[in-house]
């Protein structure tokens, strides 16, 4: 079977057009799709393909055609969950990857008076405690903690301290998990979190454990009130500090002002 002669100007085209659209397709699947199968897949129908046109056959390399298309658009279809975040991010300008550089908008601060904020959840902790009701109790800082409230309930409600004194109300059906709060606002109820692998010397429930687990994670300050003895606690960077209700507030300020140079990493100390 004769080899196609490239030196006519069609012939050249088309192999041109072909080693461009290849490209293109190996760009797309190597930075894109990432899987290994799919990447053997198309180079071998693309080595196959390249074969097929030097030899002029014609309906073979129509035959491969079809099978890259037909077999790109089922990996894309099974796995339409994996890629529809990157989608929906893209068309809002959020995408990861930017072929032209921008500048991007700085996310205003929302500006509210945390004094009083604190002092509605000092209320409510302090009362929590003296009840000997358990609360979980996460405050966001510059980590976004959305991914986390996913398997919560998002609320959304402005913070009191009798609406936080109600979730963690024994039978309400928000008061196991966590309640997160994004500035003034209760984001979230109900969230769990991972708790920590990390041995632990003491008795510690799960509600402790799952305030380590976020600390060692995340920027963000925990509070805990113990449903056994009422006792309250602080986590934060990776520790658990115990407070009393006269220094609650003053520690708990302390930790939420405090600025952290390497976020989502532990405290190479604990707080005294």
């Amino acid at each position: 079977m004769p080899i196609v002669d490239l030196s006519q100007t069609a012939n050249l085209l088309d192999f041109v057009m072909i080693l461009v659209l290849i490209l293109v397709g190996d760009t797309f699947i190597f930075f894109i799709l990432k899987r290994l199968f799919v990447i053997l897949y198309v180079s071998v129908l693309e080595v196959l393909f390249i074969i097929a046109f030097l030899f002029q056959m014609h309906y073979f390399s129509t035959a491969l055609v079809a099978a890259f298309i037909c077999g790109v658009s089922a990996f894309l279809l099974t796995n339409i969950s994996d890629y529809r975040p990157w989608v929906s991010n893209a068309m809002r300008g959020k995408g990861k990857i930017e072929f032209f550089k921008r500048t991007s908008k700085i996310k205003p601060e929302v500006v509210f008076d945390r004094e009083e904020m604190y002092q509605k959840v000092e209320a409510a902790v302090l009362t929590l405690s003296r009840q000997k009701v358990g609360a979980l109790i996460t405050f966001e800082r510059k980590d976004d903690l959305t991914e986390v409230m996913k398997n919560g309930t998002f609320l959304n409600a402005p913070v009191s301290s009798e609406l936080l004194q109600t979730i963690f109300y024994p039978g309400t059906r928000l008061h196991d998990g966590a309640v997160i709060i994004r500035n003034d606002k209760i984001a979230a109820a109900s969230v769990y979190f991972t708790p920590t692998n990390r041995p632990l010397t003491g008795k510690f429930g799960s509600r402790h454990r799952a305030a380590y687990g976020i600390s060692e994670t995340t920027d963000s300050v925990t509070v805990v009130v113990s449903e056994e003895t009422g006792r309250i606690s602080i986590g934060f960077q990776g520790e658990l500090t115990a407070v009393t209700p006269d220094n609650f507030l003053r520690v708990f300020e302390d930790d939420m002002a405090t600025e952290t140079p390497a976020p989502n990493a532990a405290s190479d100390e604990k707080k005294q």
